[in-house]
């Protein structure tokens, strides 16, 4: 009789599946929606590797927090929105919150500071970002170059104090593919009680452009909760500060809607449920 122990190997589960069961999606259905929608054009290769980079930072490309661009001379540059930097921010564990200010009289900015509170750090980071450099000639930042202003001071505030790395927002991305990339539509939130247009709180893309997302049926109030707000195009950080401001108590110290009770949660969407009837009513 032998003494040897056997050993088993362990298969470890691969990049594609992690993100299949992080967003509740089916692997296979998952590929085939990734390849047709946010990563088209991507060879097997490429997609492996941007779904590595959407795992690492826990990014869902399927609610457009990163996108794959087109590079020179071929290959893919993964693209994250203002959205996928904050949420990176949000789930650093030495992240004390944020400050950002943006100078200059009238519509035109010169410049924005944005400034990063670290817990295990006595003195802050701070960036600031110039409207002369920063500035590009699209539809965003004719219309709002505040608000693109303060998108660009968030994003390397961030990048600096968290040494993020590997992934670049939508003008380095550009830059990159050494063509227009196709910009994110911003629009005004839904819940008009639980998040102020005058807020400049930058808005998802449209999700409109997801309807080849397969269906899933969320099966917690946090994840019908999750999807509501998706649905919206309102960031979910923005969307837990306003209802942090309305319900303290209710909320406490959640920051993510996977940290709310059920009952936080189940609250929040009946309020989303009761002014989606009266936008209907009007």
């Amino acid at each position: 009789m032998s003494n040897e122990i056997a050993v088993i190997p362990q298969v470890k589960p691969s990049a594609l599946a992690v993100m299949a069961g992080r967003i509740n999606v089916e692997p296979s259905k998952l590929h085939s929606t990734l390849k047709n929608t946010v990563f088209k054009g991507a060879t097997d290769d490429e997609l492996l590797a941007l779904v590595v980079t959407a795992n690492t930072y826990e990014l869902n490309p399927l609610l457009k927090e990163l996108y794959a661009f087109p590079k020179k001379g071929g290959g893919i540059a993964p693209m994250v929105g203002v959205d996928g930097w904050i949420k990176i921010a949000n789930r650093q564990p030495n992240f004390d919150g944020m400050d950002v200010e943006v100078y200059g009289d009238g519509k035109t900015p010169t410049h924005a500071t944005g400034t990063i509170y670290l817990k295990d750090r006595s003195h802050p980071v701070r960036v600031t970002e110039y409207f002369e450099e920063c500035k590009r000639g699209t539809e965003p930042w004719n219309q709002m170059p505040r608000r693109m202003l303060r998108n660009k001071a968030i994003i390397q505030s961030i990048r600096l104090a968290f040494g993020v790395s590997g992934i670049h927002d939508e003008d380095e991305a550009r830059d990159i593919g050494g063509r227009q990339a196709q910009a994110p539509t911003y629009e005004k939130p839904v819940f008009k009680r639980l998040i102020d247009p005058e807020d400049n709180i930058p808005m998802l893309p449209d999700p409109r452009l997801l309807d080849a997302v397969p269906a899933f049926t969320p099966d917690t109030p946090q994840k019908q909760l999750q999807a509501a707000i998706a649905d919206a195009g309102v960031l979910e950080g923005a969307f837990i500060k306003q209802l942090k401001a309305i319900a303290p108590t209710l909320i406490g110290k959640s920051k993510l809607i996977t940290e709310l009770s059920d009952e936080a949660a189940e609250k929040a969407l009946a309020e989303i449920h009761s002014i989606l009837a009266e936008e209907v009513a009007e």
